[in-house]
């Protein structure tokens, strides 16, 4: 028993750590996000980063954003560019509706038309990569 629980550590401790797929409307990927954050190109080339306290990066480590616990997306100098609420509604600083992050990943822009797909992304962070900020 003791030889198959090591050996069962030694898979998982071998395993990458895992990504989601950004698609586009069509399907093909745009790129990717790890489960550390992690934001990467189709090609796996680091284009930013969102931190563990909401903070967004570029690829050279510059702040360029935040995200708050209640949803509000906030720039580097912290004014409010956007809310993202519990049921996927995106909304600019005026609070008119830009898109919509659906539970499967399906994101859609205010008239209901599929930009791209995000699935097992939480829905702040697909509401940075889709509608707030280009990496």
């Amino acid at each position: 028993m003791k030889k198959l629980f090591f050996f069962a550590l030694l898979l998982l401790a071998g395993l990458p750590i895992s990504a989601q797929t950004i698609q586009s409307n069509n399907y093909s990927t745009t790129g990717y996000i790890k489960s550390d954050g992690t934001l990467q190109d189709k090609s796996y080339s680091t284009i930013g980063y969102i931190k563990s306290d909401g903070t967004i990066q570029n690829k050279s480590y510059s702040t360029i954003g935040y995200i708050k616990s209640d949803g509000t997306i906030q720039d580097k100098s912290y004014s409010t560019v956007g809310y993202v609420k519990s049921d996927g509604t995106v909304q600019d600083r005026s609070y008119s509706t830009l898109g919509y992050i659906k539970d499967d990943g399906t994101v859609q822009n205010k008239s209901y038309s599929t930009l791209g797909y995000a699935k097992g992304v939480k829905k702040t962070w697909a509401a940075v990569l889709f509608f707030f900020f280009d990496l």
